[in-house]
């Protein structure tokens, strides 16, 4: 598959969401190259900003098998990725499977149920696998997790802790539309108060398995040259050593930036990476994976202007 066959795939990927999500472009776009680079999203809003309506019409737009969990402060781990029971009838053990065995996975307001629950999602979204009982079960090269979550400043919710975190290929914030943005959000949805059908949007799935695969495989063979490769890791060291932050991004945050940099790439028509694609997505690959020191966050600075500055400091090759 060619840069222009990813460009087709994706588009016609965002014109099925965009029937039913108004607004939300940067968004719909992370997801796109989410679903490129093999990674997962998380998505952070208020209650009623179209989280989980974007998550669902864009697992309706794909081929692949979808399944949600609601985070709950009661949810066990178990509840997630299954157990084995006892069968009276055969005197064995049988697994039942939990929803993670999926290839999309919704974890919809993941950050309302305990961190013990929450570390459930670490190894299938790091290994694409889950282990119960001491036995390995493999989820497949389809599986991706979209969680939707609350501001942690609101009631009842867990932060999630920083080895969850730093599964997460982005986090994208969900702000409120424009005003324009909502009269058209009012007009498509305005006459329903219950979550809207999709089916009634005339949503198709557009991808299936096989051209997702082939689209990643054509993604990871785009060009980063070795000054591109350069660039990437000092940006990544770079916020190590600023004072702002007491810590920086783990190396996993350099892996996953080139790999988001060759889908950006490619959403852009290009069968290369320039240094623009990396200060693009920088934000919402590497501002989740830091952690502001104490003076910084008296200073009312956040990870967002901590992240332009590093941007500042490190030269980009020409």
């Amino acid at each position: 598959m060619d840069v222009a066959a990813i460009g087709a795939l994706t588009q016609a990927l965002k014109a099925q969401v965009q029937r039913v999500v108004v607004g939300h472009e940067a968004a719909v776009e992370l997801l796109l190259v989410a679903l490129l680079a093999e990674g997962h999203v998380l998505l952070e809003g208020v209650p009623g900003t179209g989280k989980t309506l974007l998550a669902r019409a864009f697992a309706a737009s794909l081929s692949l098998t979808y399944r949600r969990v609601q985070f709950t402060p009661d949810l066990m781990p178990g509840d997630i990725i299954g157990t084995n029971l006892f069968n009276f009838q055969t005197n064995q053990f049988s697994l039942t499977k939990g929803p993670i065995f999926t290839e999309f996975l919704l974890a919809d307001e993941i950050n309302r149920t305990p961190p013990k629950t929450q570390a459930a999602l670490l190894e299938a979204m790091q290994e694409r696998s889950v282990t119960i009982d001491g036995h390995h079960h493999a989820l497949g090269s389809g599986f991706m997790v979209v969680a939707t979550q609350n501001p942690i400043e609101q009631e009842g919710t867990y932060p999630l802790p920083e080895a969850q975190l730093d599964r997460f290929l982005f986090k994208v914030p969900m702000g409120y539309p424009t005003r324009a943005q909502e009269q058209a959000m009012v007009r498509v949805h305005g006459h329903r108060t219950a979550m809207p059908d999709l089916l009634s949007f005339g949503l198709q799935p557009v991808a299936e398995l096989p051209q997702l695969l082939a689209a990643r495989e054509a993604v990871a063979a785009l060009r980063l040259s070795d000054e591109g490769v350069a660039y990437i890791v000092d940006v990544v060291r770079a916020t190590r050593e600023h004072p702002s932050l007491s810590t920086g991004a783990s190396p996993r945050a350099a892996n996953m930036l080139a790999t988001a940099a060759r889908a950006y790439a490619a959403l852009q028509g290009r069968d290369f990476v320039i240094p623009d694609d990396v200060k693009a997505l920088l934000v919402p690959c590497l501002g989740h994976r830091v952690v502001l020191a104490p003076g910084a966050e008296i200073e009312g600075l956040t990870a967002e202007t901590v992240m332009r500055q590093v941007l500042d400091r490190v030269p980009a090759p020409r």
